[in-house]
This record gives C-alpha cells, structure tokens and sequence, in this order.
C-alpha cells in the first residue's frame, strides 16, 4: 500500500510541476518514460544529456495503466514540440544518431585517459586499479567530456572520488574542481 501511494504521489508531483513549469523544467526538457527498460540505451541517454538538455523520468514500469501511459505520452507530445522548436524538425535523427555514436565515443575517452598520468595518479590516490575503472561519462559538446570516478569500495557518502574534463580531440584531461561540480 506504502509504495503505491508513494508512486502515486511521485507521479502527481512530476504532472504537476510540469503544468507549472512547461516543457523545460530545471535547464532540461523532461521526457516521460514507462515500460522495460534498456540498459545500454539509458546509459547513452544520460551520456548525451547534457548535450541536448534531454533527461528522461521513469513514471511506471512493466506494466502501467492506461491513465499514466495516457498522461506521459499527452506530456512528451509538448516536450517533442518544445524540443522541435530549439533544435529544428529534424531533432530526433540526430538525437537518435549522438545516441548511437555515443558508447563508441566513450571508448574513445577512456583511450586519452588510461594514456594520461593525471587521471593515473588520481586513481592512485583512491586505490582504484585502471582496468577497474567506475564511471560515469557525459558528453558536453562533440568533443568535451564530463568524467566522474566512482569507489563503490568506500562509504556510500564518498563513493565519488573525482571528476575531470576530457577533451577527444586535444588528447588532454584536466581535473575539475569539487567545489565547481
């Protein structure tokens, strides 16, 4: 009964602030998804997020109601016209593309920073053994990288380490720092 309602109250706050706001809330356009999930894809989403200021809300899972399913897909039809309206009519073929070219360029990133001794050494501060690597990775603009490095090893308040910029094409890493994140 408690997770019912607390869904139901999640779904009521995220419809409401959208009537609110629109379709751009927080510096994003929200999009409103249910069903199974993809993995690899919602990796590639959030990696691409910052990019297009796209974020994606779960409002049900497996199995959602004909109201909910109802009341996302009437949502997202403003936000795609929204997004439409910013990046052009032809949106979501690049979209759709920066998403499939998004884990090859993540390969990519990881390649300038096994190569560099900053990121090396400031995994050495962290006892985090380079081919154990966890991050996340967000792509900024084409070549600009967001890098946050993960321990799961410490206590859960300090599991992120530390973030840096990777920029593919230069080949340079630079530490961002905690204070500006």
């Amino acid at each position: 009964m408690l997770k019912k309602f607390s869904f139901l109250f999640l779904l009521i706050m995220i419809f409401s602030c959208k009537k609110e706001e629109g379709n751009y809330v927080g510096g994003y356009y929200w999009i409103y998804s249910y069903g199974l999930k993809d993995m690899r894809a919602a990796e590639a989403t959030e990696g691409i997020s910052e990019k297009w200021k796209i974020k994606y809300a779960d409002v049900g899972g497996c199995v959602v109601g004909y109201d909910i399913q109802k009341k996302a897909d009437a949502s997202n039809k403003k936000t795609y016209a929204a997004i439409a309206k910013r990046y052009g009519k032809d949106w979501k073929k690049k979209y759709n593309k920066d998403l499939e070219d998004f884990m090859m360029k993540k390969v990519d990133v990881m390649d300038v920073l096994i190569t560099n001794k900053l990121f090396r050494d400031e995994l050495k501060k962290y006892y985090i053994e380079i081919d154990d690597v966890d991050k996340d990775v967000k792509e900024i603009n084409e070549n600009l990288y967001k890098v946050v490095v993960y321990n799961q090893k410490m206590k859960a308040e300090n599991k992120e380490c530390f973030a840096v910029n990777v920029n593919t094409e230069d080949r340079t890493v630079k530490l961002i720092d905690k204070n500006a994140r």
